[in-house]
């Protein structure tokens, strides 16, 4: 077990940042969404790729979600 900690391990890298509609919550600034790609490892080996959005505010810095109401 401890040699699978020792060889894993996780990059992210920043893809791009652009406006997003909508206020923050907590301080009503305003909103980027950030385009982020992670890649997996095992030992030098790249396993697996993921791209995903972040919502961050720009005054308070805060990683906002996204709630969907119906």
């Amino acid at each position: 077990m401890w040699f699978l900690f020792v060889c894993a391990e996780e990059e992210e890298r920043e893809l791009g940042r652009q406006q997003a509609p909508g206020s923050c919550p907590y301080c009503a600034g305003k909103v980027q969404a950030l385009d982020v790609e992670r890649q997996w490892k095992f030992c030098f080996l790249p396993i697996c790729f993921k791209v995903k959005r972040k919502y961050l505010c720009t005054l308070c810095s805060r990683r906002l979600e996204l709630c969907i109401t119906s």
